[in-house]
């Protein structure tokens, strides 16, 4: 109930704060927490202007004006998930979703630490899924050096691949290019991830994808939405 209860407040906390600093907020925010993730998945999120930009076919313009607010948003976020559920944040990734007006942002807690070296919870489609994964990863950039996934509830896979920068773009984050080459990736991975078989090995339809790196960590973060049966 405890649990219920910090997801709905943060679900509001979160909704007023992007409404104060973008002009509008989303209409509708989920918040899940399973150890040791918490998501928070938004609709309806697209201001007048963005809209403008969007229908101009600048997309590209409309997320990097969104990742540079976010950085100076989530030391908010943080400092108040710890106020209002005592859940300390290790690190965030985020990304949206323009023409749907959705976006995610992932927490990953900082007692992330004491599951390394152990697999997250399994679930029945999780080999599949891994498979999946390492094979759109390959047509990207290259296989993962590490796959794990987590299913926080019957709508939310979080996927978490380690090792997948090839030389290249290890090249363009040295010499300042870490933007461009995030904006760049995700239009690529999330379209190969639209056109694999995620809805057939789930038995679900796919609402959402959205993907997010630290590329100091070499680490990438997939967030999967589904409709629920």
């Amino acid at each position: 109930m405890e649990r219920k209860s910090n997801e709905a407040e943060i679900a509001s906390y979160v909704g007023k704060l992007l409404r104060d600093n973008f002009g509008k907020g989303p209409s509708s925010v989920y918040v899940s927490i399973q150890e040791p993730y918490m998501t928070i998945y938004f609709r309806d999120f697209l201001a007048p202007m963005e809209r403008v930009l969007v229908d101009q076919k600048e997309d590209m313009r409309v997320e990097e004006t969104r990742d540079l607010l976010m950085q100076g948003l989530l030391p908010e976020i943080k400092a108040s998930i710890r106020v209002m559920a005592d859940i300390e944040i290790e690190s965030f990734y985020h990304d949206w979703s323009l023409h749907n007006r959705s976006g995610i942002i992932v927490g990953v807690m900082k007692e992330v630490n004491s599951f390394e070296g152990r697999e997250l919870e399994g679930y029945e489609e999780k080999a599949q899924v891994h498979d999946e994964i390492i094979r759109v990863s390959k047509l990207a950039e290259k296989a993962p050096e590490n796959v794990d996934s987590c299913m926080l509830n019957d709508r939310t896979l979080v996927v978490l691949r380690e090792g997948i920068l090839v030389r290249i773009e290890k090249e363009l984050i040295r010499d300042g290019f870490e933007e461009e080459l995030k904006l760049t990736k995700r239009r690529l991975e999330k379209g190969l991830l639209h056109d694999h078989q995620f809805e057939t090995i789930l038995s679900a339809k796919v609402e959402d994808i959205f993907v997010d790196w630290d590329f100091n960590l070499d680490k990438s973060y997939i967030t999967i939405i589904m409709k629920p049966n």
